[in-house]
């Protein structure tokens, strides 16, 4: 008995030692719920509402570039002059043979009433004017892409080439942006979708221009980034009559609703 008392001594002083430990580890590994969140800041972008990268469809040499980079141009202004002077061979080639074989489909015709020939003749002469009108089609067209024109109204971003220099089809040549109309692009949790909606008015504050301008949710992507959580969105903010620039950058500020 002597012995044993101290040796239940200890236990229970170790027992009470656990037992003390044991609430304290649970309480620091408890994940704390998350708080919710009443307003977002974040970073976004200015992007055009329409842009394209514009590139040759021909093999051709530049001719001329009307537009400079950061000028403006009206909707079908001519962008690039191309040389067009091997196409535009081409073409009256191409018309002088659908010419020739439209003369002689018309004499096939008139014999062919008086019987002097045969039916086989005129089909013939019929076949090879269609080829030659088809010809004459291709080379109309490859004429036309000697010069391309602007599809809207806006400002050249950037110029990919310069006059003199030879191109390939698919190589790039002028980039064109309509800055008329500028979208906010910025990435948001997911989480916020169980509050914001299209039409959610927004305020942003670009760095460039160091104010404050209104915007308005237009856009919600169709699905969320599982890794990232989160989702992109867009918003259109009014650019005309200010000093916004499509490559600014800024600080998107998003209220909750209440």
């Amino acid at each position: 008995m002597t012995l044993l008392r101290p040796l239940l001594a200890f236990v229970a002083s170790l027992g009470l030692s656990l037992g003390a430990e044991t609430p304290s580890t649970g309480r620091a590994g408890a994940n704390p719920a998350p708080a919710s969140t009443e307003a977002l800041s974040i970073r976004a972008k200015l992007s055009p509402a329409r842009y394209a990268f514009i590139s040759a469809e021909i093999s051709a040499k530049i001719e001329k570039l009307p537009f400079a980079e950061g000028a403006t141009f009206p909707a079908g202004a001519k962008l690039v002059v191309f040389d067009a002077s091997v196409h535009r061979a081409q073409a009256e080639k191409a018309k002088a043979q659908h010419d020739s074989a439209s003369r002689i489909v018309a004499a096939y015709r008139r014999l062919a009433a008086q019987g002097s020939v045969g039916q086989l003749e005129l089909v013939t002469a019929e076949a090879r004017l269609a080829e030659a009108k088809a010809e004459l089609d291709l080379a109309q067209v490859m004429l036309a892409k000697c010069a391309i024109m602007a599809p809207f109204a806006g400002r050249v971003g950037e110029l990919r080439a310069r006059e003199e220099q030879f191109m390939q089809p698919g190589q790039p040549v002028i980039e064109v942006i309509d800055d008329s109309a500028l979208e906010l692009e910025f990435i948001a949790p997911s989480s916020s979708l169980a509050w914001l909606r299209r039409g959610q008015s927004l305020t942003v504050r670009i760095d460039e221009t160091g104010k404050t301008y209104g915007a308005t949710v237009t856009r919600i992507a169709a699905k969320v980034d599982p890794v990232s959580q989160t989702i992109k969105l867009a918003a259109s903010i009014k650019s005309e009559g200010t000093d916004l620039l499509a490559g600014m950058t800024g600080a998107v500020e998003l209220k909750r609703p209440r």
